[in-house]
């Protein structure tokens, strides 16, 4: 029989030794499903939200001085050593010669000022000469479309880890 409220209070809510109010397994249930839900909702959006982007075209652009100070014995990178695109969302390459001088990419010479758009259909990966880059190579990687979603997570991750990895 309870006789008191201190009583009828400490049934209600388990109290420590020095008396104060212990965490209920209700409340520790209630914040580790807010906890669980605020790392998982996010997980969930990246997996289902479709790939896109504002335009198909990715351009890399050779700034003006680059041979000059290529020759001068600077090996600053101008350009990624890999460039990622996806078939279908983001799968045309440009280049745009801003330098006083020609340079080559592939097979290609781009003049001063001229810009190239190399479109890619298939997932590939292509190797090319390229005299703006500090290696003298360039290798432009063409990834499947991500259409599952745990495919999406996964290249969102890959995508966020390549760019917390540059300098």
């Amino acid at each position: 029989m309870i006789s008191t409220a201190a009583d009828a209070l400490s049934d209600v809510h388990p109290r420590d030794e020095d008396g104060l109010p212990t965490p209920s397994r209700t409340r520790r249930r209630r914040l580790f499903g807010i906890v669980a839900g605020a790392i998982f909702t996010p997980v969930v959006f990246a997996a289902m939200w479709p790939v896109t982007f504002d335009s198909r075209e990715e351009l890399f652009e050779i700034p003006k001085g680059t041979w000059a100070r290529r020759m001068a014995g600077e090996k600053r990178e101008i350009l990624p050593s890999e460039i990622h695109l996806l078939v279908g969302i983001r799968n045309v390459l440009m280049l745009k010669n801003s330098d006083d001088v020609p340079q080559i990419f592939g097979p290609t010479l781009l003049m001063p000022g001229q810009t190239l758009r190399l479109p890619f259909t298939r997932p590939s990966e292509n190797y090319f000469a390229c005299t703006a880059h500090a290696s003298g190579q360039l290798v432009v990687v063409v990834e499947a479309t991500p259409t599952w979603p745990w495919n999406r997570l996964s290249w969102r991750v890959r995508r966020m880890l390549r760019w917390l990895s540059k300098p």
